[in-house]
Order: C-alpha cells, then structure tokens, then sequence
C-alpha cells in the first residue's frame, strides 16, 4: 500500500464507527433494487444487503455475515464476492448528498485483498468520497471484520453512466426504495 492509500484508508477508518459484530445498520436506510446482485429485494441468488448513510461519519456503510456459499474456499469468503460488495459501497457514496439521478458508475477499480474475509461471520462494508467533480469522483472502501481488522480495501473512479445505461435505469426508478429493516 502506498503512504497515499494508507493516509485513503486512515482517513476511511476515523469516520467510521466499529461495528463489533452488530449486524443491525444504524443510520439513514439507503434505497435498494429489485434485481442487483448485492443490494437486490427480490434476487434469490443475491446478498440481500442494507445500506446506510451515516451523514456524521461521511459514509455508506453495511452490515452482513456472508453466507459459507459465496466461498472461494471452505469459511473464506471469495474475492469477486468481497469486490462486488467494495463496488457497491463506492457507488452508493453518490447517495450521500445526492439522489437516483446523481448515482455513478464504476470506471476503474483497484481492490486490495489484505487478510482472509471469513464467512457467516459479521463483516462491516463501509465507503467515503476522496475527491468529487462534476460527474465523476473517487470513493475509497473497505471491509472490516467485527475486531476493526480491514480485510480488502479499494480505491474507486465513479463516471456518469453512458446515456444507455441511465435510460434502462428508468424502468427499475419505481420499484428503486428504502424497506423496513
């Protein structure tokens, strides 16, 4: 890691507020689909996860014990699994000031895999925008066993979403909203 991922990473962690294991998600509930892979109601295959805003902390962030079948090996949580759940936490830092219309899409994703990430054990996915320009930014994102201990981190460029892409969006618009926990 380089002293500027370091100080990215630090920066991540001092907003952020310990989890120790409670997989109940304290702040304002964020919107999720019906379909996503990682945040879909309605995907059997999905995690299902919770987001939340935490305007103090500057952050996104999720609770959740990752179920033993999205291993890569017995009781160690796959990679691709882990960089879907950091892509997913960079994206929705869009949320934090802004609304369905200023979410982003991932450009570019540089992920750090530091530790295993166990299974069915509660891990904390917590994200943070570094930089914001007009329609692009950068997040930084990490996942956090229930000791504080940072398993994966990820440095993130977010773009607009080419036109195409925004417009298939419109579809999902309606049944895009916040379920009771």
């Amino acid at each position: 890691m380089t002293r500027g991922q370091g100080a990215r990473a630090s920066a991540l962690r001092r907003g952020a507020r310990a989890s120790a294991g409670v997989v109940y998600n304290a702040g304002v509930q964020q919107p999720t689909s019906r379909s996503c892979f990682v945040c879909g109601r309605d995907n059997p295959a999905g995690l299902a996860t919770r987001w939340v805003t935490d305007p103090a902390a500057g952050e996104v962030r999720t609770t959740l014990a990752i179920a033993e079948r999205f291993n890569g090996y017995p009781g160690i949580t796959h990679g691709g699994i882990l960089t879907a759940l950091l892509d997913e936490a960079a994206v929705r830092t869009a949320l934090l000031d802004g609304g369905f219309e200023d979410l982003l899409v991932t450009a570019r994703i540089e992920v750090a895999f530091r530790r295993p990430t166990p299974t069915e054990t509660p891990v904390t996915v917590a994200a943070r925008v570094t930089r914001r320009t007009r329609g692009r930014a950068q997040a930084v994102a990490e996942i956090r066993l229930a000791d504080g201990t940072v398993s994966a981190t990820a440095e993130v460029l977010l773009t607009r979403p080419p036109p195409e892409v925004a417009a298939a969006w419109a579809e999902e618009r309606p049944f895009w909203r916040v379920e009771d926990p």
